[in-house]
């Protein structure tokens, strides 16, 4: 309650001019998205169609104020919008749903005993129990077709050999912490820390409950999800099994695992990924996806069939530039898939024989809570698709979907906060970059009861990744930098993906670059519009986007202040410090570090720190590994030697997924208005 209460108190320091009377007749009224607003957010997130295509299953999701953690619920709804119900009590958190094959039970992941377990739920009776006594957490459960059995992936302690054995401490001795030797390649992982050395292995347990089995095995990972063969003796997975599988971090290929041997058969072959099986109806058909791996940073992902008698595969969308994602068979031979294009997610839908994919629904996303990013969740059964569907001024509902047919909500979870809230209206724009007249897409987020004849402070908010995408999405932090009176621009500059592969190429080996300019240029777009005080141009970002905004303020001098959130400052220790460092030398960059440190601090916005003027203030998650509080550091100690107002806020245990605890969100927020109300001209310094 803490950050809470900090935020509360920061947020009437800096809306106390606004308590005075307006010059319009209306009184500013208090129905503006304010901060403990997030925490009555609820939306819906991985919807799962029964198979008769009649009732929908979904993870109803919603912030705990007390325990300032995300909560997920199960809840059923039927295939019309009726019948809304929880399934099970609110005392634990709840996930990852599957239906029985008959539709009579759903398995799902929770707790039990302290430990995370699978359980079932039988739906004629309400009854639900947990069906396993693991030690490690389950994933990706898949039923076997004839419901008799519950495969699922679980982590395996490794089983190495110490390289040293202390003696023995003695009796009511208190020693420190045992010594823990890492010698693996990826030893620990953002989010989740240092890992202890152990594999991704199949298991399958009874539906009824009992001992679970091992199914693979190996000094190697099995990645799901699963797809259970129609005769049931078998089930295909995605897998890395060769010997230098750690130096190799896009690589997987699709195997046939007999299910009572164990016994593998290799099915692809070839330089990328295989992920994703899917088997089609009539068993003789496996769905996927990948691509060729030609080491391109952004590289689009393709769906693809393989003819299980003959062994042949084919690239089902090799005709577009669209990057595919949840395939989900039709019913009638042919696939639904999600994709993005222009900064929204659609559900696309295509025959085997591939050509023009089909446009099904273009509302798929609403489950990234916090910035406007695409994504979502869908599953589809009887020639339906459920799925996340999103709104500008809405969270995430469970929507519901056919070719042919028009979308429908099944819910409305948040109208009940959000239509009695004023939002900041959002709208597109599209400018021409300066730097090669390419079209940049952009949307403008503006005060709540906007006056265009007075003038705002304009806020740049640049989204991570770089490969990552923004678009008209509903997001808790633009809306409360508008409902604070800032005009927020956010931006899809190259690099960003949803816009084909070249779009996105454009900053390989030259990132940031040119990206640069897309982001002026959307700002100059936005005061030629007008109603902006160009006296007061703030900018921000977070991961990629806090890369871009210490490289703006290394670049120009026309930004009052900036926040830096996350970022990488300096490249060579940003490789060679972060959890996925295998992937970004082999992918971003022309080589290691040491073979082309020019290269490295060339694209560095530590090589331009002696420029900086900007009263810049850094954030950072302590326990983030993705991009180390170093890198921040950097930054801040070197604007300090230079005497630049700078200030670095560290939040405890936030890992780079800040915003995972709902306070930290506030914290991100709320200390980025404090800072630019600071540095603002005009305002009455506090």
């Amino acid at each position: 309650m803490r950050a809470i209460a900090l935020g509360a108190l920061l947020i009437v320091n800096l809306t106390a001019a606004a308590d005075a009377p307006p010059p319009d007749p209306q009184p500013i009224q208090s129905n503006t998205f304010a901060p403990l607003d997030v925490f009555k957010l609820e939306w819906a997130d991985h919807p799962q169609l029964s198979p008769d295509g009649k009732r929908v299953v979904y993870e109803r999701m919603r912030f705990d104020i007390m325990k300032d953690r995300k909560r997920s619920q199960l809840w059923l709804v039927d295939s019309e919008g009726r019948g809304q119900r929880a399934l099970l009590s609110d005392s634990a958190d709840q996930r990852g749903a599957e239906w029985s094959p008959d539709g009579k039970r759903i398995a799902w992941i929770g707790a039990s005993e302290g430990k995370t377990q699978i359980h079932v739920l039988w739906l004629d009776s309400g009854a639900s129990s947990a069906i396993t006594h693991l030690t490690e957490g389950p994933g990706n459960l898949a039923w076997s077709p004839d419901g008799r059995w519950i495969a699922f992936t679980q982590r395996v302690p490794a089983q190495d050999t110490p390289l040293a054995k202390l003696p023995p401490a003695p009796k009511g001795a208190e020693w420190a912490e045992p010594a823990k030797l890492i010698d693996r390649l990826t030893y620990r992982i953002d989010g989740g820390g240092y890992v202890d050395p152990g594999y991704a292995h199949v298991f399958v347990v009874s539906a009824d409950g009992g001992a679970a089995r091992e199914v693979t095995t190996g000094k190697h990972d099995f990645a799901g999800p699963i797809a259970w063969a129609r005769d049931g003796k078998s089930v295909y997975v995605s897998a890395n099994l060769n010997d230098d599988w750690e130096h190799q971090p896009l690589e997987s290929e699709l195997y046939r695992v007999d299910v009572d041997s164990g016994a593998l058969t290799k099915l692809t072959d070839r330089r990328g990924p295989d992920r994703n099986p899917v088997i089609s109806p009539d068993g003789r058909t496996l769905a996927y996806v990948g691509f060729d791996d030609k080491g391109h940073p952004y590289q689009a992902v393709h769906l693809y069939a393989l003819d299980l008698a003959s062994g042949k595969s084919h690239a089902v969308t090799a005709d577009t530039d669209v990057s595919v994602d949840e395939p989900v068979w039709d019913g009638n031979g042919a696939l639904y898939f999600n994709y993005d294009e222009r900064g929204v997610t659609k559900i696309g839908h295509v025959g085997l024989g591939g050509g023009k994919v089909e446009t099904v629904a273009d509302d798929l996303g609403g489950t990234q809570i916090g910035r406007p990013y695409t994504g979502g969740s869908m599953s589809g059964a009887g020639g339906r698709v459920a799925y996340t569907r999103d709104a500008l001024t809405h969270t995430a509902d469970v929507g519901i979907v056919a070719r042919g047919s028009n979308p429908k909500s099944l819910t409305d979870l948040s109208a009940n906060l959000l239509d009695h809230k004023a939002l900041g209206k959002v709208e597109e724009i599209n400018v021409k970059s300066s730097a090669d007249g390419r079209s940049v897409q952009a949307w403008v987020v503006y005060p709540p009861r906007f006056d265009p004849a007075k003038s705002y402070p304009l806020m740049l908010e640049i989204h991570g990744g770089p490969f990552a995408a923004y678009g008209p999405h509903f997001a808790p932090e633009t809306q409360l930098y508008a409902a604070q009176g800032y005009v927020v621009v956010y931006a899809n500059p190259r690099g960003s993906t949803s816009y084909g592969s070249e779009f996105a190429n454009l900053i390989e080996n030259a990132y940031p670059s040119q990206d640069y300019d897309d982001l002026m240029s959307v700002v100059d777009a936005v005061i030629a519009r007008g109603s902006i005080d160009t006296s007061n141009l703030f900018v921000t970002g977070g991961s990629g986007g806090g890369v871009l905004t210490a490289w703006i303020v290394g670049h120009t001098d026309r930004f009052r202040a900036a926040v830096v959130a996350k970022p990488v400052i300096n490249w060579y220790s940003f490789v060679l410090t972060s959890d996925f460092y295998q992937l970004f030398t082999k992918y971003w960059f022309p080589g290691v570090p040491w073979e082309n440190a020019e290269h490295y601090m060339k694209r560095s916005p530590i090589a331009y720190v002696g420029k900086v003027k900007t009263p810049t203030m850094m954030i950072t998650g302590d326990a983030d590994h993705r991009t180390p509080s170093g890198e921040a550091e950097q930054f801040y100690q070197a604007l300090k030697l230079r005497g630049v107002d700078t200030a670095m806020l560290r939040i405890p245990g936030a890992s780079h997924e800040i915003n995972t605890r709902p306070s930290n969100m506030l914290d991100q927020v709320l200390y980025t208005i404090g800072w630019f109300e600071k540095h603002r001209a005009g305002a009455e310094k506090k």
